[in-house]
C-alpha cells in the first residue's frame, strides 16, 4: 500500500511542479523541478525496504530494448549531436536559407513541414526528429516574424504519430513488440493502417486549428547567417547524418541504437577536442552543448523505473491486469496506456504494461493498443515522453511559451481524436 501511496503522491506533485513551479534558482543556476518529487518517491521506497534493490539493479543492466540506461544513453547522445549543430549556428543558417527561398505562403510551408517530419520519423525515430527540427522552426519563425506555434504543433504531432508505423520509430515500440515476440514485418502489417488513420485525423484537426494564423504573410527579410567554424560544422553534420542512417538500419543489422548514438557522440567529442588542440583554443561549442544537455532526465527516468518495478514486486501489476480482463482489450489498454504515459512517462509505462499484458494473457491487440497509447500520449502533456520534456526545454531557451496548458489543449483537440481513430482502425485490422 505504501508503494501505491508514494507513487500517486510523486506523480501528483510532479504535475503540480510542472504547472506552478517549473524551475527553481540555486545561486545563479536555474534547474527544472519535475524530477524532484519522483526522485524523493524512489528514495523513500528504497529506504523503507519496499523494493528489492538487488532485483532493480539486475533490471538496470538487463539486455532489453527499453533498459532505462540504454534509453538514456540514446537520448542524451543524440541531444549532444543536435545541440552541437545548434551551437555552431547550423539551424539558424537553415532557417535563414529556407526563409530566403520562401514564396508560397504559410499554408504550403505548414503541410510541407508535416509531411517531411512524418516521412523522416518513419525511418528514424520521433526523438531524433524533435531534437533536430525544433531549433530550426524556432529560428525560422523568428526570422520570418510569424507565429511558430502552428509549425511546432505540426512537427511534434507528426513525429509522435508516424513513429507508430515501424518498430524502430519509438523505443517503446521496440520493447513492447519484442516482449510479445512480434517481428518487423508482422508489426508493420498491423500498425500501418492505424498510423495512417491517426495521421490523417491529426493533420486535418491541426489545419482546422491553425488555418487563420497561417493566412498571415511571410516576411522574407532575414539576412543570411554566417557559419564561422565550417570545419567543425562539417564534422558535426557528418556525425549526425551517419548516426541517423545507422539508427534507421540498426534493426536490420543487429546493432542496438544506443551503441550507434553513443559511438557517434564519442567520436564527435574526440574530433572536437583534436580540432581545438590543433587550433590551441578551447572547444567552446562542445562544452556549451554538454552544458545544454538535459542531464536531469537521468534521475527522473531512473526514479520512475524504480517505482514501477516496486509496484510490480508488490503485485499491483497483476491486480490491475486481472481487473482489466481480456474483454475490449484494445480500448482498455489503448486508453489506459495513453493516460498512464502522462503520469509516469511512456517508457516506464511500457515496462509496466508489458507485464500486465503477459499477466492477463490479453493478446496481441492489447500490445498494439499500448504501442498506440505510448506514441500518441506524447503530445497530451509534456510528461508523456522524453521528447516532450526536451521539446519544452528547447522552447524555453528560445523564449517561446508552450507549457502544460498548451499541451493539454493540443492533447484534447488532436491527441484524443487521433487515439480514437487509431484504436478503431486497429480493431478493424485485427478482425480481418
Amino acid at each position: 500500500m505504501l508503494n501505491i501511496i508514494v507513487f500517486c503522491a510523486a506523480c501528483l506533485l510532479m504535475i503540480l511542479a510542472v504547472l506552478f513551479l517549473p524551475k527553481i534558482r540555486i545561486g545563479k543556476i536555474k534547474i527544472d523541478t519535475y524530477f524532484l518529487p519522483v526522485l524523493l518517491g524512489a528514495v523513500l521506497i528504497l529506504c523503507c525496504g519496499k523494493a528489492d534493490a538487488a532485483a532493480i539493479g539486475k533490471a538496470l543492466i538487463a539486455d532489453t530494448a527499453v533498459n532505462p540506461l540504454k534509453i538514456l544513453v540514446l537520448f542524451l547522445s543524440m541531444t549532444v549531436l543536435s545541440v552541437f549543430l545548434d551551437e555552431l549556428g547550423f539551424f539558424s543558417y537553415l532557417a535563414a536559407f529556407a526563409l530566403k527561398h520562401t514564396h508560397k505562403g504559410q499554408t504550403r510551408l505548414f503541410f510541407s513541414l508535416y509531411f517531411v517530419v512524418a516521412l523522416l520519423t518513419v525511418f528514424t525515430s520521433n526523438d531524433v526528429i524533435v531534437l533536430s527540427f525544433t531549433p530550426f522552426i524556432c529560428y525560422f519563425a523568428k526570422d520570418a516574424k510569424i507565429n511558430p506555434l502552428p509549425y511546432l504543433a505540426a512537427e511534434f504531432v507528426a513525429a509522435n504519430t508516424w513513429s507508430m508505423a515501424l518498430i524502430i520509430g519509438n523505443p517503446t515500440n521496440i520493447y513492447l513488440a519484442t516482449a510479445y515476440g512480434v517481428g518487423f514485418v508482422s508489426y508493420l502489417a498491423v500498425s500501418i493502417l492505424p498510423t495512417i488513420a491517426a495521421g490523417g485525423v491529426s493533420l486535418g484537426i491541426l489545419w482546422l486549428l491553425f488555418r487563420k494564423k497561417l493566412s498571415a504573410p511571410v516576411e522574407c527579410c532575414a539576412e543570411q547567417s554566417v557559419i564561422k567554424d565550417k570545419l567543425s560544422l562539417g564534422i558535426g553534420i557528418a556525425h549526425i547524418s551517419v548516426c541517423t542512417v545507422m539508427l534507421a538500419i540498426s534493426a536490420y543489422i543487429g546493432i542496438e541504437m544506443w551503441l550507434v548514438s553513443s559511438c557517434a557522440a564519442g567520436s564527435l567529442f574526440l574530433c572536437s577536442l583534436i580540432i581545438s588542440a590543433c587550433r590551441r583554443e578551447k572547444p567552446r561549442a562542445l562544452f556549451r552543448s554538454i552544458k545544454r544537455t538535459p542531464w536531469l532526465l537521468v534521475p527522473f527516468l531512473l526514479s520512475m523505473f524504480v517505482m514501477t518495478e516496486a509496484l510490480g514486486e508488490q503485485g499491483t501489476t497483476a491486480a490491475i491486469a486481472n481487473f482489466l480482463g481480456k474483454d475490449l482489450a484494445v480500448l482498455k489498454y489503448g486508453g489506459l496506456s495513453f493516460l498512464a504515459s502522462n503520469l509516469i512517462n511512456n517508457i516506464p509505462m511500457s515496462v509496466f504494461f508489458s507485464s500486465m499484458i503477459k499477466s492477463a494473457n490479453a493478446g496481441a491487440g492489447a500490445m498494439y493498443a499500448t504501442v498506440i497509447g505510448s506514441n500518441l500520449g506524447a503530445f497530451f502533456t509534456p510528461i508523456g515522453a522524453l521528447a516532450g520534456l526536451m521539446f519544452s526545454s528547447i522552447l524555453s531557451e528560445h523564449d517561446i511559451k508552450f507549457g502544460y496548458r498548451d499541451f493539454l489543449k493540443l492533447g484534447v483537440t488532436v491527441a484524443v481524436p487521433s487515439l480514437a481513430a487509431a484504436l478503431g482502425t486497429l480493431m478493424l485490422v485485427l478482425l480481418i
